[in-house]
């Protein structure tokens, strides 16, 4: 049977799927539990998420919580790191551990009929860490190695660089997850040890659950389990001091580059706040999508880049918008300023049909949010960082489908700011300074990458 290519499928109307149901308990020691039933396999996944990101770092400490989620599956309980990891192996267990600027994540996957006995190797890792002073010099070399290895990678230093500056030295935010080579010399065990008490506590926790078990047997495994685990210390919020900046330019030196990596942004309002929607459709129409604006400008007119992409991120308590790509050297300013025209442009308005397709877009995409078990746990997760309302997810097509032209057209003018553009370029500075003067791009700062978190 042959197909005719020049017809456009037909679409069979309106998008019908089941969103996952949330269930919400706690435990008596104020470990607060979010279940949803998933039973297409005998499969259950776990997250525990602690508020232990690197923003809780202290001064002088940059890198503490990275390196204490390192630190925390090297033995916990009756076993060694190697035992530990062995143990996981027997049962078929998908374990991880992670952090970023808000949170650190402790993950497993187990098939059901290993769940039990996986959970208390979970739990040992959450409440039983050894953090000796051999696995803690062991992962410390590690980051330190790693922070000499990224020194080279030009995507990674434009990415710090970026929300360095566009955070300010005094925002817990603009310093990288993984820490600041300097600070590592003040990191000793003790300190890593005093940070798993203060932060690993069940009130400053939150436990996500997805799979195949019944809601009230869990509840009762998880209360047995995790009921000798006590809130010992008090969490503190650290101060965020985000301020607006003024336009600035920053080129970090990389000598003999033949490409620059460009960032652009801005600070924006946070994830939980009601343009979320509307910014939605704005970024697909802008850099979000292959057929976006800048796209179609950069890359299909110009060939300047490869690709481009714009968003907005959302940390728990902050939001920006950022534009970036990598292009040739000697296209820097030509690519920069095809790219501020565009950001200029999207503030006078999208026309409907962008705003039909980027509408279609978001809202067809959204069942494959919740196909897997990874999925669903990530999302849940992302709402409880994001304290989003509990209908959420119910409501999310509606919402996207309720935006109009005329919303979309005042969130564009009021939240796209040209003038607090600040734009890191990581490339040659001689033959970036060549191209760039501050008549046309605004104040310019050149720094070496070593100097970027000097003070």
């Amino acid at each position: 049977m042959q197909v005719d290519r020049t017809k456009k499928p037909l679409t069979d109307g309106e998008i019908k799927f089941n969103i996952p149901s949330v269930k919400i308990s706690h435990l008596k020691n104020g470990l607060k539990i979010f279940f949803s039933e998933k039973n297409d396999l005998p499969i259950i996944r776990m997250n525990i998420l602690v508020n232990s990101g690197s923003r809780f770092d202290p001064v002088k400490y940059k890198g503490l919580s990275n390196l204490l989620t390192m630190c925390i599956d090297e033995g916990a309980g009756n076993f060694n790191a190697l035992q530990l990891a062995d143990e996981f192996e027997m049962l078929g267990a998908q374990f991880s551990v992670a952090s970023d600027s808000d949170i650190s994540f402790v993950s497993l996957q187990v098939l059901s009929e290993n769940f039990l006995p996986a959970l208390k190797l979970f739990k040992s890792v959450i409440t039983e860490p050894h953090l000796n002073v051999n696995d803690y010099q062991r992962e410390k070399r590690k980051v330190i190695v790693r922070l000499n290895q990224v020194k080279i990678e030009p995507d990674y230093i434009a990415d710090i660089s970026f929300e360095h500056f566009l955070f300010g030295t005094d925002c817990p935010y603009s310093y990288p997850v993984l820490g600041v080579e300097k600070d590592f010399e003040n990191i000793l065990p003790q300190n890593i040890r005093d940070y798993y008490q203060k932060k690993f506590t069940p009130k400053n926790s939150s436990l996500v659950v997805v799979g195949n078990v019944n809601f009230e047997s869990l509840n009762k495994i998880l209360q047995d389990e995790f009921a000798s685990w006590e809130n010992v210390a008090t969490s503190t919020q650290p101060e965020l001091n985000i301020k607006k900046l003024q336009r600035k330019l920053i080129i970090v030196n990389k000598p003999d580059s033949v490409q620059t990596e460009i960032r652009t942004g801005h600070l924006a309002t946070k994830r939980s706040e009601s343009d979320f929607f509307q910014k939605q459709i704005i970024n697909l129409v802008l850099g979000g999508q292959f057929s976006s604006r800048l796209n179609l400008n950069l890359r299909e007119k110009h060939g300047y880049t490869y690709g481009i992409h714009s968003r907005f991120s959302y940390l728990k308590e902050a939001g920006y918008f950022a534009v970036s790509t990598s292009v040739g050297i000697d296209n820097t300013a030509n690519a920069l300023r095809e790219i501020y025209s565009e950001i200029k442009a999207i503030k006078n308005g999208l026309t409907e049909n962008e705003i039909s397709f980027a509408k279609s877009s978001l809202t067809r995409i959204f069942p494959s949010n919740f196909e897997t078990y990874r999925q669903i746990s990530g999302n849940i997760s992302n709402s409880i960082i994001h304290n989003l309302p509990d209908d959420y997810f119910d409501t999310y097509v509606q919402k996207v489908n309720s935006v109009n032209l005329e919303d979309v057209n005042k969130i564009a003018a009021d939240s796209i700011n040209p003038e607090e553009l600040i734009t890191v370029l990581v490339g040659d500075s001689k033959k970036l300074l060549e191209q760039i003067n501050e008549q046309e791009f605004g104040e310019t700062i050149v720094l070496e990458f070593d100097d970027v978190f000097s003070n």
